[in-house]
């Protein structure tokens, strides 16, 4: 499994248009893990969540898209969550991005989408 430390670095969506390219904030360390997006107004690209296979929005401000991915990072689900909602685990879930609602659509997030994860802070993968 893939591991990251936490730091920035871009996200890049393999979907049916093309590759995307997204700023990326990598939250791997339980601190940053559970500190999340909490507390924020919008997102700057998306926010890798590693280890994880669920995800709250409890105390958001703003809805968000989640995406959970398995192991070989491939998309299993997208979802929309509102303010204040808790989320069912994903048994296959190792990571989780979280970014602005409606923005994963746009990238042509969907399940099956393959990501890629290059970070600034370790130099890859």
């Amino acid at each position: 499994m893939a591991r990251w430390r936490d730091g920035r670095g871009h996200l890049v969506v393999q979907g049916e248009a093309g590759a995307v390219t997204v700023p990326l904030e990598i939250a791997s360390s339980y601190r940053a893990r559970t500190r999340g997006l909490l507390g924020r107004t919008s997102v700057d690209g998306v926010l890798l969540l590693s280890p994880a296979n669920s995800v709250h929005t409890f105390r958001m401000r703003i809805p968000i898209d989640v995406a959970y991915l398995d192991r070989d990072l491939r998309v299993l689900t997208v979802r929309t969550m509102p303010p204040n909602r808790l989320g069912l685990p994903r048994p296959r879930a190792r990571h989780v991005l979280e970014a602005e609602a409606g923005a994963m659509a746009g990238w042509g997030m969907g399940a099956g989408v393959r990501v890629e994860v290059v970070s600034s802070s370790c130099g890859g993968r």
